[in-house]
């Protein structure tokens, strides 16, 4: 990790490592989704609602994972003060609330169906509105932060692992209380998806989180791009007034 700490070296992997994830992504993403929504089978109870799982499911997943990469970036930035770090949590927060977004979208579009309604206060479906409040706060603070000191807050690292706390509550929220969402079908070493269902959904999931990293990791370059024109900028400015009479 340390050794991606210098930014031409993070920059010469990310150079190739980028489109590969992307392509890679898409690929997988779209012949997953295709076997999915075209060929799978209807679900017994659901009919052909179940198929919205495909999208939801990695959305939802991806919501939450981006959110953790902000909390672990954040963590990084504060013990040891890794010079990509906050970098890297700004290139997860806007993929991880468009995923989160999507999540809550596709949720209400199950839901109508499934429960008769488009939205219920329960603990899954509110903690993950909070979830997206919570990139929506986290994104104005480090702009806020950028403004004001030049990106060196650590305002921003402490919110986002503050607001970690947040990830258990909505994994956990179908078990801790009585919920109209479905408790988890996939956990560790087991599934109570059939295959028919649970092979797609695993290579979408797949191709989702490599187009997030594929998107993460072209954000980064973008910010580092920014960074280093408005460095050449400040110094050219410098050398202009060194060089006033």
């Amino acid at each position: 990790m340390h050794g991606l700490a210098n930014p031409a070296r993070f920059l010469r992997i990310a150079r190739w490592l980028m489109p590969l994830c992307l392509s890679a992504g898409l690929v997988v993403m779209l012949g997953a989704l295709g076997w999915g929504l075209f060929f799978a089978p209807a679900e017994r109870l659901q009919g052909e609602t179940v198929r919205i799982v495909y999208i939801h499911v990695p959305a939802a997943w991806l919501g939450m994972a981006g959110w953790m990469g902000i909390a672990a970036a954040g963590f990084a930035e504060l013990v040891w003060r890794h010079p990509l770090a906050g970098i890297a949590a700004r290139a997860c927060a806007v993929p991880g609330a468009v995923f989160t977004g999507v999540c809550l979208l596709t949720g209400s579009l199950w839901g109508r169906p499934a429960w008769g309604t488009w939205w219920v206060w329960d603990g899954r479906l509110t903690s993950m509105l909070v979830l997206l409040f919570l990139y929506f706060g986290w994104m104005a603070l480090s702009q806020a932060s950028e403004d004001s000191n030049g990106g060196q807050s650590r305002a921003p690292a402490i919110f986002g692992l503050v607001g970690a706390v947040n990830i258990p509550i909505i994994h956990y929220s179908v078990i801790w209380w009585n919920s109209q969402h479905q408790a988890p079908s996939i956990t560790m070493g087991k599934s109570a998806m059939a295959g028919d269902f649970l092979w797609p959904l695993l290579l979408a999931t797949l191709g989702f989180t490599l187009v997030f990293a594929g998107s993460a990791l072209a954000r980064m370059r973008a910010i580092l791009a920014n960074q280093q024109a408005e460095a050449r900028l400040r110094r050219k400015a410098l050398n202009e007034v060194y060089r006033t009479p």
